[in-house]
């Protein structure tokens, strides 16, 4: 019986959206808003879900604490109230879209999650706009 366990968290954090390859006239056209040079931010939602077989010992398919403090330790101390283009290494040459966030967050939480579990993330950049990974 395979059982998936889930943990919101949040994060505020400040980007733009662009290419520095591309003409400031095709980035407008692109990303519009989000290509503002002066970034702009988003209250992040998350949730992370992992699902498996739940321990016939503890109970659990994962102890909920450990993940909260995996969403904290790797994702929220990352990325809260930073410019992810200017403060986060992955994004200098990464453009911080919702989807490249989400697999960001998948691949920082993947190698601390049992392998035979399975890893999604629901990122919402905003109420009506998220985007999910699952690797």
């Amino acid at each position: 019986m395979s059982v998936k366990v889930s943990r919101r968290a949040h994060f505020n954090a400040a980007h733009r959206l662009y290419r520095p390859d591309w003409s400031d006239e095709k980035n407008d056209a692109i990303f519009g808003k989000c290509n503002n040079p002066h970034f702009h931010g988003h209250n992040y939602e998350l949730v992370v879900s992992v699902t498996g077989e739940i321990d016939p010992v503890t109970g659990f398919v994962i102890d909920i604490k450990i993940l909260k403090d995996l969403i904290k330790s790797e994702i929220e101390d990352a990325l809260d109230h930073k410019n992810l283009n200017q403060q986060v290494p992955e994004f200098k040459k990464l453009n911080p879209t919702a989807e490249n966030i989400a697999v960001f967050i998948w691949n920082k939480l993947r190698p601390h999650i049992e392998s035979s579990k399975k890893l999604e993330v629901v990122l919402y950049e905003t109420p009506r706009n998220f985007v999910t990974y699952s690797g």
